[in-house]
């Protein structure tokens, strides 16, 4: 049995943009969340006076960083599933592996429409601390669900050509 060919064309290109996008994304706001509670714990222990805003600000930034990364995770294939029984099951592999994107599109789905719900429910309050709205932490709910619904989409698609989707790094 012959491995499936990768993904090319434009689409396949924008996909890998976006992931990209996505890890570069999740990367920065992994490097500023430590750096806020690197802050914290010097300003708390050294300097004897925490600041008001560090732990809702990593917390802001974490909501954003888990949601982009797990979008890339869906596109690069490194998110979770169990691969047990798909493994078990040897030639007819591709059929739980199609159920699994499944779900994971429903759950991009669900993203997008509750966390757009979300988002314009709690646009009008504030975050006394950081002075944003507290709709804008939860904005990246339906961009990520955009995006993993898409990338659940570009897996499916190869699948159904015999193709494989080809990582963004080498």
């Amino acid at each position: 049995m012959s491995e499936p060919l990768p993904t090319e064309g434009p689409v396949a290109r924008m996909s890998r943009l976006l992931s990209l996008a996505c890890m570069w994304l999740a990367g920065i706001g992994l490097c500023a969340m430590t750096a806020i509670i690197l802050w914290q714990v010097f300003a708390r222990y050294v300097l004897n006076s925490s600041p008001s805003w560090s732990e809702q600000a990593a917390l802001y930034i974490l909501i954003w960083t888990i949601l982009f990364g797990g979008a890339a995770g869906v596109r690069e294939n490194f998110h979770i599933r169990m691969t047990a029984f798909q493994d078990a099951i040897g030639k007819h592999r591709v059929i739980p592996l199609i159920v699994a994107h499944l779900i994971t599109g429903a759950i991009g789905v669900f993203l997008v429409i509750y966390g757009a719900n979300l988002v314009v429910k709690l646009w009008d309050f504030r975050i006394p601390t950081l002075g944003v709205p507290r709709g804008s932490a939860m904005l990246p709910m339906p961009i990520a669900g955009v995006l993993i619904t898409g990338f659940v989409l570009e897996h499916l698609i190869a699948i159904f050509r015999g193709r494989e989707v080809t990582p963004s790094w080498p």
